[in-house]
């Protein structure tokens, strides 16, 4: 029998609260989740109290990072998001991702969108990405583009999985 979701996202916001502790990385991008993506908000939560948190906030084909910050609206797509800010920060140290699936290459697939690809395409200089998902869904084929984001490191209900390390 399948572990159920609400199992599933403990676990994986105790593993990112363990990873987010052990860096001294301030500087997060984190996603709100949807329905369907694993709820990261546990850590979301007892992160901000050190951290600087972000959240995206959807501008046209894109978004950009806002400081996370309450009330959270109700936008497009179904997404809560912080208000908008005058605040443009062009780097971050770690980038937290909800991915559908993973490929050959260790690349994100997504929502089919291209938000986050836009994105991370605009930044300075990349940052240590996380994706999360709460099952491992992934191939063995390269069937993502150039352009799609990679991870550094793949937080699942049950395992994390380095880059270096992967094999699907």
């Amino acid at each position: 029998m399948d572990a159920n979701p609400l199992y599933k996202d403990a676990s994986i916001n105790k593993a990112l609260i363990q990873e987010l502790r052990a860096g001294k990385r301030k500087n997060i991008l984190f996603y709100y989740p949807l329905q369907q993506e694993a709820n990261i908000l546990k850590a979301l939560y007892r992160l901000r109290k050190k951290h600087r948190i972000f959240l995206p906030f959807m501008v046209g084909k894109s978004f950009k990072m806002v400081p996370f910050r309450l009330p959270l609206q109700k936008k497009k797509f179904q997404i809560f998001e912080a208000g908008n800010s005058l605040y443009d920060r062009k780097k971050i140290d770690i980038a937290i991702v909800p991915v559908v699936g993973v490929d050959g290459n260790f690349q994100r697939v997504g929502f089919g969108k291209g938000m986050y690809d836009r994105f991370f395409e605009k930044l300075q200089e990349r940052p240590y990405t996380i994706f999360i998902q709460r099952d491992l869904c992934c191939t063995r084929q390269k069937i993502c583009d150039s352009y799609d984001i990679t991870a550094d490191l793949m937080i699942t209900a049950d395992k994390k999985i380095i880059k270096r390390k992967y094999r699907c």
